[in-house]
């Protein structure tokens, strides 16, 4: 699969979805659902809008490269157009009734009769040896008079403008997985990256405590105390390299390739985070892939609730035939041999033990469901970005505390080690305050890495973009 032909596929489907008979993406007024004019939570009035290639205003040049790669070969994604696929043929095929069924046929036959108990004279039974030939053309056309065949063609738009939201949703939340694992696999290599510079640090603490002991300086606890953990910091470091590797693998899948974890991210999380989008709550119904899904799902139950209606009514159908039929296959082309055939067929359902009109409360059933599930889903796509803008002034928060206790806790073990050296203090001191300074440095990675994932997901959230230009214009 190379991008521009996996391009031009996509937007061939696109715009068969966009056309046709199908009732337009709007809520239902059923829904009842008041939207409020901004979010609760607090948002920065003047904001970017929303791009589609949201994830390139993290400022990573290796991400964007990567990104490419992976929506080029990502193996779900090609299962999710290869799905389009197939809904746009069977779209083709609902509305193939709407059109007259024309058909051609060619026969050629062959028979001998024999004529039992006639007098003939000679030996045997009498026969006769009969070769026919008919060429003929056949038309039947059901006229739509109720829309029945109409609105069966729109369910079958509106499922495949369904799928096409479902491939936009899958493409969504493969860019977040994608730039989650990128993140994640940056913070693993600083981990490990710290975990490293732990080791050699207490292994120099491990060896002047050592050289301490030796010359009866300092008692052999200290000695214990130095290499357990010198020895639990090492432990670490195979830790880091394990969830390093296990990361990178997981990328390698994304990507579609062979998942050997070599997959290069670099080392440095952005130097700021991107500025929260612009949006407003009712912009999601239109935004969000999962919205316009659960609304076109609506529409389509909409659509074949008309169609189970007009299956009580008459059906009414014309057919013709016309062509030519002769002993002789010379014949077949002249109009002396032409036969021809007109008729009309209304058929008035009159008992079919209630399964029609069944048939018609078991479609309004399922629109309430769909209808239930369409409001759901929209509360929880406002709740999410609630959430999220919510932890995001909690993580700004705890990133400066963090900060300032990696701060303290370094200052604390630097301190801690001039008095061990200088006498003033024991080694249980320069210890506890070597792992606090480990923890407090790892911690504050950490809630990089979270501020960062905690952006992704409001971009996903608010819809990442979707059904937008890289500009933030409308597609």
């Amino acid at each position: 699969m190379n991008q521009p032909s996996h391009c031009r596929r996509l937007l061939a489907l696109a715009v068969l979805a966009a056309c046709g008979t199908a009732p337009p993406p709007t809520p239902p007024a059923e829904l009842a659902l008041e939207l409020p004019r901004q979010w609760a939570s607090e948002a920065p009035t003047a904001a970017p809008p929303l791009r589609q290639d949201w994830w390139k205003a993290f400022g990573d040049a290796g991400l964007d490269a990567f990104m490419e790669q992976a929506l080029d070969h990502n193996r779900d994604l090609g299962a999710a157009i290869a799905r389009l696929e197939a809904l746009a043929a069977a779209r083709t095929i609902a509305g193939a009734p709407l059109w007259p069924e024309v058909d051609a046929g060619l026969n050629a036959n062959r028979s001998r009769r024999l004529f039992l108990g006639f007098p003939f004279g000679g030996g045997g039974v009498p026969s006769t040896t009969v070769s026919t030939y008919g060429l003929s053309l056949n038309v039947r056309w059901e006229l739509d008079v109720w829309g029945r065949l109409r609105a069966g063609e729109s369910a079958a738009i509106a499922d495949q403008q369904v799928a096409l939201a479902d491939f936009h949703g899958a493409r969504l939340s493969l860019l977040g997985q994608i730039c989650r694992g990128w993140f994640a696999a940056i913070e693993a290599r600083q981990q490990l990256d710290l975990a490293e510079a732990t080791v050699a640090a207490f292994r120099a603490t491990a060896a002047d405590v050592r050289d301490r002991f030796r010359r009866g300086v300092r008692p052999a606890l200290d000695v214990h105390l130095a290499e357990t953990n010198l020895a639990n910091a090492e432990a670490t470091i195979a830790q880091r390299r394990e969830v390093l590797q296990r990361t990178l693998r997981h990328l390698d899948v994304l990507a579609g390739r062979y998942p050997d974890g070599r997959t290069g991210t670099g080392n440095a999380m952005p130097a700021a985070l991107p500025l929260v989008p612009a949006g407003l709550p009712g912009e999601l119904l239109q935004r969000r892939p999962d919205l316009v899904a659960a609304e076109r799902r609506v529409a389509a139950t909409g659509c074949r609730i008309e169609a189970a209606r007009a299956s009580l009514y008459p059906a009414l159908s014309l057919t013709g035939s016309a062509g030519t039929t002769s002993l002789d296959l010379a014949d077949l082309t002249d109009k002396d041999f032409r036969v021809w055939g007109l008729g009309a067929n209304l058929l008035e359902p009159i008992f079919r033990g209630g399964a029609l009109q069944a048939e018609v409360a078991r479609r309004q059933a399922l629109r309430v469901e769909a209808l239930a599930n369409y409001g759901g889903a929209v509360l929880r796509a406002f709740a999410e970005v609630e959430d999220v803008l919510t932890t995001d002034e909690r993580l700004a928060e705890r990133r400066e505390h963090l900060a300032a206790a990696a701060r303290h806790a370094t200052a604390a073990r630097d301190l801690a080690r001039q008095r061990y050296q200088a006498g003033l203090t024991d080694f249980l001191t320069v210890a506890d305050g070597q792992r606090q300074a480990f923890q407090a440095e790892s911690a504050r990675i950490g809630i990089e890495r979270a501020r960062l994932e905690n952006r992704i997901d409001l971009f996903l959230a608010l819809g990442g973009g979707y059904g937008q230009t890289a500009d933030g214009a409308g597609q």
